[in-house]
């Protein structure tokens, strides 16, 4: 099968239940992280406010401290407390306004104070301190911090500072802005990173869907065809009576789709298992070699029927800690194929040996070959090329493209490779690698 089909597949499966999947956690995700901001936001946003609004205050404080400090210094070097007014002619605090009255709320300087700073300065207590908002419209707040206090005569006097509160307003706008581009810039991020993190983690889930679901196209469009046969077969010869002759044929042809229809469901369970992984591996001392001689033998007789010649060229001695069971049914695969795919009068050659320490079966045919584009795809279940098709009509050859899909599987369990390449003189060579067994050293 070509990767264009396998692809379609899998975008398929993205745009179906678990695309759907993926987007409501990517949402769920999202809306998480957002609310998560959003907490984090308001308590950080009232943490600053709190604080800001504490500096606010401390900074009032300290305007007041400074002009009693003021005023007790000129009531000194004036020698009067008539004079203490000059202190806060020469002291200025920026961005505050600060206010002298008197005990009874009367103001000392400026001479003329708003009546609310008079009211409020007048409710601080004998002894502390008073702290008020008040709004002065245009959506102004002023905040106000009043302090009684004695000079050295024992006169009773209020100090006042005014602070218009638009600077926590910009404070809090500038805020808003760094937090709110800084979370959306997060939300983007972390968005992508979510869909890139959940499309990495489905993709092996997409990929099994999609193969399972090419695996049972497939599967039913191999079955179709001998189910048919069967069906067709059957229909005809009870249509009318017929000679026993016409009444056997049917029967053979019924039981030759029954025995392929048979390999295909024998071959699909194989790889069912293996998928599922409930064909364990039996691990035992077996040769290679020996292995490969049985499986010749047996797959001499196809080849005598078909007209190839079947040879063991190179024959070494080569263990290998593995499955005989599945290592035979490997070989038989490879065996089969090459026979199938020779014309009448080819040659199929066998050798077995040690290739840089490790066991290797190689079967080559002098067939027509598997063009490069195709070679990648040779591997794949129900793949066959347009080729194989070709010489299997020819040679009457059938078969549901599993075997070598089989093939691989046992090689890759038992830890090896399998590579098929062109023939120097044409054909095709299909070369097995094993590991070798612990214990046994290279020659």
């Amino acid at each position: 099968m070509s990767d264009a089909p396998a692809a379609t597949a899998v975008a398929a499966v993205g745009r179906g239940p678990l695309g759907t999947l993926r987007r409501r956690l990517i949402a769920w995700y999202v809306a998480t992280f957002v609310a998560v901001l959003a907490l984090l936001f308001g308590g950080l946003y009232l943490a600053i406010r709190h604080q800001v609004i504490v500096d606010l205050d401390s900074s009032l404080a300290d305007a007041t401290a400074e002009l009693e400090r003021a005023a007790r210094i000129r009531e000194m070097e004036a020698g009067a407390t008539g004079n203490v007014v000059d202190a806060v002619d020469e002291l200025h605090i920026p961005e505050r306004a600060l206010y002298l009255l008197d005990d009874a709320g009367r103001a000392v300087k400026p001479p003329r104070v708003d009546a609310w700073i008079r009211a409020a300065a007048v409710g601080a207590p004998p002894a502390g301190r008073l702290d008020v908002d008040h709004e002065a419209g245009d959506d102004h707040t002023l905040r106000l911090h009043a302090e009684r206090f004695a000079l050295g005569s024992g006169q009773r006097m209020i100090a006042v500072a005014v602070a218009d509160k638009v600077e926590l307003e910009d404070n809090y706008a500038e805020l808003i802005v760094a937090f709110g581009s800084a979370s959306l810039f997060a939300v983007v991020l972390v968005t992508g990173a979510v869909w890139l993190l959940l499309r990495q983690s489905t993709a092996p889930v997409e990929r099994n869907i999609a193969h399972m679901r090419r695996f049972m196209a497939d599967a039913a469009h191999e079955l179709r065809t001998p189910i048919t046969v069967l069906r067709s077969s059957a229909e005809v010869a009870l249509q009318q009576p017929r000679e026993a002759e016409e009444y056997v044929a049917a029967l053979a042809r019924i039981e030759g789709e029954s025995r392929r229809m048979g390999r295909i469901v024998e071959d699909l369970l194989t790889l069912a298992r293996a998928d599922a992984g409930e064909r364990p591996i039996e691990r035992e001392r077996v040769f290679l070699d020996d292995v490969t001689l049985d499986a010749a033998g047996a797959a001499r007789t196809l080849a005598d029927a078909k007209g190839v010649e079947l040879s063991v060229d190179e024959f070494e001695e080569a263990a290998v800690d593995g499955d005989a069971t599945l290592l035979r049914q490997l070989v038989m695969i490879l065996l089969d194929n090459a026979v199938k795919f020779t014309p009448r009068g080819g040659h199929v050659r066998v050798r077995v040996g040690d290739d840089a320490g490790r066991p290797t079966l190689v079967v080559a045919d002098d067939g027509v070959g598997v063009p490069p584009e195709q070679r990648p795809h040779v591997f794949e279940r129900f793949w066959r090329g347009d080729e194989a098709h070709h010489r299997a009509e020819g040679g009457g050859a059938q078969g549901a493209g599993l075997g070598l899909a089989i093939a691989r599987w046992i090689t890759t369990a038992h830890g090896g490779d399998i590579h098929l390449d062109a023939a120097p003189a044409g054909g095709t060579v299909v070369r097995v690698s094993l590991p070798a067994p612990e214990g046994v050293s290279s020659p």
